[in-house]
């Protein structure tokens, strides 16, 4: 990914700025700190993953504003892109995603930010984590790589290979390889059962001849007993629609029976309804006089209640005036005292500037020494602008002889210090030579051992797929097991049968009934395909067993190989201090003779004082020109004390002329007092005449003129009360005046009907007596008819019975013909699978971690260790080496080597970093 071009809006410390990145190699943004340079690659980084360093995501808009905005360009893969990224405050943002073609950039947005996200990562091919590992060390976090578990740093170096393809290659090979392991078990059970059920066929054709010849004797019997029930079923049909008419009329006269009833009950409501109106309608007079009270009350209270209105408002307006009077009097009254307070605080002020104005003589005299001590100070000022940047050097030269004493005095007990350390590591030179020769056969023994180890892990991974497949061989057979079981069960009967044709068993297959001798058969067969599979299974057990014996001899030998190797990490460790050390102390003679010629050379300008002799010429100089100035810091302390003790008269003198403009201010705002208090006056007086008070007169004489009195109006209200039941009487006249016509022409009608009803009840009675001798003289065959039905059905039960077995029969024949056509085809098909399955076992290995990833790794990381040690060795004087361990085992160990010549361990995939230095071997974390 190659930056072309980036444009900032509102995002962290920028407000606006774009960057062109056109013709640049290397760049170096520098700056003070806090100016925004870290903020430019963190804008990169924002806008193409979506991260940042805030904690929230509304951190990177720039204070203030509600938006932010990325834009970068760059070229991938040799194409140009382009990433527009936005930030709302509070709110969500956008993305968009787009790729320059001839005409423009051209828009590869997704429907939705994680979706455009994932394409954008599928065209950089490169995951933010990966990002800040490699190419990008953010502010803070350069080692961020090396303090990663070892695990996760060869995660990053992988993803940096981008070896994740190979891992989704291996994945899709492994699953290719449980797909066609899955088809090739399923083809060849389905081979076994088609062998199996080729043997039937000449079984199959002896029963097809058998059940057609049963057919052919049911059917005659069959069509016999349809031509005699066809007979019987017509006298039942007669005697069923007799049979049917009767109930019908029965359900006639009940309903004609109810009608009457309820006709007869509303006959006698009605009728006394219609006498309760009849009482009400005498008494019409009475009610229309009391009614007519009702509504001249009714009159007279709404005549007070408008009064009673009237009456209100006006003492509310009268209310309101009186308050507005009072208000604003008061106001006034307020307004004059606070003027008044006003002019005595003004009062109080002119006193108090008067007596400042009184000390204005001493003032001046003091002002004169003020101007004699300043020109003094000012004499003294000069002398010290010169005199002061010579003191400054002279201080700084001294404490740079003193560094340079305390750097050659430290120099020369460092040297002490090393040269008695090398004199200590040139005695060990025979010792280490021998512990190197030792250590170096160590290493040899356990690589041979680690070796055989990885040959034991094989051949147990061997063993334990081996038992997976046996298990599930065996998990397969339990559940045909389970199945016969169920079949057998269905087949021998709870009840003993009896001699008819439905209570034989039913078949286990099609649920249909069987006879005891094809019953045995079946059973026979069951139990022939069971026992075959107890013996299958009995097997598979016996080599469960074995394959278990193997894996435990196996895991044992593996313990103790892991056992006696968990010190092979403690060695190799053991073997680099000591090459360290040994070349190290090869180098300590050359090293000792330099040394001690440095340590004499110090020695000897320590004494004579002879180093930074520029330093001391130019101090020299610097004494001289001092002494020549003649100036002391003393007088000058002195000359600034009496500067400011006469400094307070210019401070008096300002307050005296800020008293004068005061005494000025002050007597024109008494002026302007007088005069509004006296406006405030005539104010006062003229509010008892105001408009105010002629409103509240014609408001007492309009209450007068009205005339409400409480007491006549509650009066009123307590008549009207009194004659309230007469409205509700007079509304039930009325109604009563409109029903009583139309309810005694309903009587009439109800009337009129039930003779009806009563008619027609007599004539349902007449035609139930002739249908109950009809049905008398003719005999009830239902029984002889069911028992013929019954017969046929039975009859029609076992020929459907029969079909059913002759056409799964017929089917099992065409199937058995399919599966003879088929057998051909599915033997080459289980040839290519086996063929394929070996294909894509072998890929899941290539592909694998073991594989072409590993081979990857490992030509890569000694090209990367080899460039780092050549780097190292020019920055420490090849006193540092690096050592990548791509393997190491694991940490549980045994105490005792000597015990069983061995330590537990397993290989763990790890990016373990080891430094090397003089002083040994250690891991990068220490």
């Amino acid at each position: 990914m190659i930056p072309l071009h980036l444009r900032l809006k509102n995002f962290l410390s920028y407000r606006e700025a774009t960057l062109d990145f056109s013709g640049l190699h290397v760049a170096c943004v520098c700056g003070a700190n806090g100016a925004g340079k870290s903020s430019l690659l963190e804008a990169i980084a924002w806008a193409v993953w979506g991260q940042s360093r805030g904690a929230s995501e509304d951190d990177i808009v720039h204070q203030g504003e509600a938006e932010a905005r990325v834009d970068f360009t760059f070229a991938c893969q040799q194409q140009d892109y382009r990433i527009v990224r936005t930030r709302h405050r509070g709110q969500g943002g956008t993305l968009e995603f787009q790729v320059k073609t001839p005409s423009g950039f051209r828009a590869l947005t997704a429907r939705g930010m994680r979706a455009t996200q994932q394409l954008i990562q599928q065209h950089v091919r490169l995951d933010f984590e990966t990002f800040v590992n490699s190419a990008y060390l953010r502010q803070g976090r350069a080692d961020e790589f090396m303090l990663k578990r070892p695990g996760e740093r060869k995660q990053i170096l992988a993803d940096l290979l981008k070896l994740d393809q190979y891992d989704l290659l291996a994945e899709r090979a492994k699953e290719r390889s449980r797909q066609l392991r899955t088809d090739l078990a399923v083809l060849e059970r389905t081979l076994d059962q088609a062998a199996i059920q080729i043997q039937q066929m000449p079984a199959v054709l002896a029963q097809i001849a058998q059940i057609e010849q049963q057919l052919a004797e049911l059917q005659r019997c069959q069509e016999a007993d349809a031509a005699q029930l066809q007979q019987y079923q017509a006298i039942q049909q007669q005697r069923s629609a007799w049979q049917q008419e009767y109930t019908l009329q029965q359900q006639q006269r009940q309903r004609l029976q109810e009608d009457c009833d309820r006709l007869q009950t509303e006959l006698h409501q009605g009728q006394t309804q219609l006498q309760v109106l009849a009482n009400l309608l005498t008494e019409a007079d009475a009610i229309a006089t009391g009614y007519r009270q009702f509504q001249e009350l009714q009159a007279r209270d709404e005549q007070w209640t408008a009064r009673l209105q009237a009456h209100q408002t006006a003492q509310q307006q009268l209310q309101q005036l009186q308050q507005q009077h009072t208000a604003a009097i008061d106001a006034l009254q307020q307004q004059i005292q606070h003027l008044q307070g006003q002019q005595a605080t003004l009062h109080q002020q002119d006193q108090d500037l008067q007596q400042i104005l009184s000390k204005e003589s001493d003032i001046a005299a003091a002002l004169q020494q003020l101007t004699q001590a300043r020109d003094r100070l000012a004499t003294l000022d000069h002398l010290q602008a010169q005199a002061a940047p010579l003191a400054q050097r002279r201080q700084q030269l001294q404490q740079q002889l003193d560094q340079q004493q305390m750097r050659l005095t430290a120099r020369l007990e460092e040297l002490k210090t090393t040269i008695d350390r090398v004199q200590q590591q040139q005695e060990t030179h025979p010792e280490l030579q021998r512990a190197i020769a030792q250590v170096a056969e160590q290493i040899d023994y356990l690589e041979k051992r680690r070796a055989y180890q990885l040959q034991v892990r094989e051949k147990g991974t061997e063993r334990r797929n081996f038992m997976e497949r046996l298990q599930e061989r065996q998990r397969d057979y339990e559940r045909q097991l389970a199945d016969l079981d169920h079949k057998i069960s269905l087949l021998h009967p709870t009840t003993p049968p009896l001699h008819h044709p439905t209570s034989l068993p039913p078949c286990p297959l099609c649920d249909r009934p069987l006879d005891a001798q094809h019953r045995t058969l079946v059973l026979e067969r069951h139990q022939t395909e069971k026992q075959e599979i107890l013996n299958q299974l009995w097997v598979l057990r016996e080599q469960l067993t074995t394959s278990e014996r193997e894996i435990k001899v196996l895991r044992q030998e593996y313990r103790e190989l892991e056992q006696e190797l968990a010190c092979y990490g403690k060695i190799l460790e053991h073997s680099g201090r000591l090459q360290a050390q040994f070349h190290a102390v090869a180098d300590g003679q050359q090293q000792l003779v330099q040394l001690i010629h440095e340590q004499r050379a110090l020695e000897q300008h320590l004494q004579q004082e002879s180093y930074a002799a520029d330093l001391r010429q130019e101090l020299w100089a610097l004494e001289d020109s001092l002494q020549r100035l003649h100036y002391d810091d003393r007088d000058h302390a002195l000359a600034r004390g009496q500067v400011d003790q006469w400094r307070w008269a210019e401070i008096k003198q300002a307050e005296i002329r800020q008293a004068q403009k005061q005494r000025i201010r002050l007597a024109q705002q008494f002026e302007e007092l007088e005069v509004a208090i006296a406006h405030l006056t005539q104010q006062l007086e003229a509010e008892q005449t105001s408009p105010r008070q002629q409103e509240m007169a014609r408001l007492n004489q309009y209450i007068a003129t009205v005339g409400y009195d409480s007491d006549r109006h509650a009066a009123v209200r307590e008549a009207l009360r009194q004659a309230q039941p007469y409205q509700l009487r007079y509304q039930e006249l009325t109604q009563a005046q409109q029903q009583y016509p139309v309810l005694h022409q309903q009587l009439e009608e109800r009337a009129l009907l039930f003779t009806e009803r009563q008619e027609l009840r007599q004539a349902t009675e007449a035609q139930l007596a002739w249908l109950e001798q009809q049905l008398a003289q003719s005999p009830d065959g239902s029984a002889t008819l069911s028992a013929l039905e019954q017969q046929m059905r039975e009859r029609r039960s076992h020929l459907d019975t029969l079909l059913a077995q002759l056409g799964q029969i017929q089917q099992q024949r065409q199937q058995l013909e399919q599966i003879q056509e088929q057998m051909a085809d599915q033997q080459a098909e289980q040839q290519m699978l086996r063929r394929q399955l070996r294909v894509h076992q072998e890929l899941v290995h290539a592909f694998g971690r073991n594989g072409i990833q590993a081979l990857i790794i490992e030509t890569v990381l000694p090209q990367l260790e080899a460039e780092s040690n050549q780097i190292l060795g020019r920055l420490s004087a090849n006193q540092l080496h690096i050592q990548f361990v791509t393997q190491r085992a694991s940490k549980h160990k045994q105490k005792s080597l000597a015990r069983e010549k061995a330590a537990a361990y397993k290989l763990i995939d790890t990016l373990d970093i080891l430094i090397s230095d003089t002083q040994g071997t250690r891991p990068y974390e220490t």
